[in-house]
């Protein structure tokens, strides 16, 4: 059940040996030990129920039945004001995710998918006539590529050609975190987003979990601790990373609780923004439009900031910087200034003055009795990380 187990040589677990390992079992365990979600031994690598739009309902009504049953994902990576966008999706798998935004981005929008998984990226590619015909389309606006997507350069992936990058429960599979954010970060336009799910943990994981081959498999063993994102994105040139939404993990099986111990584990969606250099902004009032299609009324932005159309809401610089700078400039009007201190902000009437970054925290949140807040959790004692 575990790779290097004592007393092995030396050489054996060395972080190059390992890493190649790992890729090796997690090809083998997506590529021909899963045939389909409901092989999955965790509920990790499983899309929690949720309400979906109907534009998002309909659009994966349209999938084909064997991509939807070969998907193994932890959220539902589908950002707003998509038209038209070029999007690159990390660790695609059969293509779901893929074929759900070609039809959000229409026939003058591109999405690739990228997996390392042969069997995956060939289910993923059989399909494609298929779901072009179904869409309408008369030349395809997908593409998949078989590669490692910490080596989007060896792939053929071009620097500063993609206005968002996506990724569903794939990052926590690859051994070496800041490499997948940095080629990410490098492949995004100026203003691009990021915006992905992935599983995280309430803590460093111990030894004996990362070596675990079935804990890999499932999601676990590879899952980042929380706050190493934070650090992580920073470092490799990314905005703080905006926490949207966070749903709790179970394990459900008695031997791999046992071996993961009094970890806790929360699947969680962040956006990151390649905010530009040269980029100046300040704390300011942000003005939604109602443009974005689905989102007329209002858009739910992020765990920390909720825009209803009309309503001036007070930014901070960096959010304010972000709006600006990225593909939902022409949504806003930002008014340059200090936040309104006078004017109730938020669900209960109340600014919001701190940051939720923690997901666990969020979960907390939003559990607690009595809360009747928006599911963004944009009122309420709040801390940040």
């Amino acid at each position: 059940m575990v790779w290097c187990q004592a007393p092995a040589p030396r050489s054996c677990c060395s972080a190059g040996s390992l890493r190649e390992q790992i890729q090796r079992e997690v090809q083998d365990y997506y590529g021909k030990e899963l045939q389909k979600s409901e092989d999955l031994k965790t509920n990790a690598c499983v899309t929690l129920a949720r309400p979906l739009s109907k534009v998002v309902r309909d659009a994966l009504e349209r999938v084909h039945e064997e991509v939807v049953a070969r998907y193994y994902g932890c959220g539902l990576v589908i950002p707003e004001c998509l038209e038209s966008c070029w999007i690159l999706d990390l660790g695609s798998g059969s293509g779901r995710d893929c074929y759900l935004l070609s039809q959000l981005v229409g026939e003058r929008g591109h999405v690739t998918g990228i997996d390392m998984t042969k069997e995956q990226v060939e289910v993923a590619k059989k399909h494609i006539a298929y779901h072009m015909d179904k869409f309408g389309y008369q030349k395809p606006n997908v593409e998949f590529l078989q590669g490692y997507i910490e080596k989007l350069d060896d792939a053929g992936v071009a620097d500063e050609s993609y206005d968002i990058v996506i990724s569903n429960c794939v990052i926590n599979l690859v051994p070496d975190k800041r490499a997948v954010l940095h080629k990410a970060y490098r492949v995004l336009k100026p203003g691009g987003e990021m915006y992905f799910s992935d599983v995280y943990a309430s803590q460093r994981l111990s030894e004996t979990t990362q070596k675990h081959r079935v804990l890999w498999g499932e999601c676990l063993a590879g899952a980042l601790y929380w706050r190493d994102l934070y650090s992580i994105a920073k470092e490799v040139g990314f905005k703080t990373p905006c926490l949207v939404c966070a749903s709790p993990i179970t394990i459900g099986n008695k031997e791999l609780e046992d071996i993961i111990g009094n970890c806790c584990f929360v699947s969680a969606t962040f956006r990151l923004f390649k905010v530009p250099a040269d980029s100046q902004a300040g704390p300011s009032q942000a003005i939604y439009n109602g443009g974005i299609l689905g989102h007329e009324e209002e858009l739910v932005f992020d765990a920390n900031f909720t825009f209803k159309k009309g309503e001036v809401v007070d930014v901070d610089a960096e959010m304010a910087a972000i709006l600006q700078s990225s593909r939902f400039a022409k949504e806003f009007l930002i008014q340059a200034g200090k936040a309104n201190t006078t004017t109730p902000q938020g669900c209960c009437g109340k600014r919001v003055k701190e940051k939720i970054c923690n997901p666990f925290e969020l979960l907390e949140h939003q559990a607690a009795p009595g809360t009747a807040c928006h599911p963004s959790g944009t009122c309420g004692p709040q801390r940040c990380c």
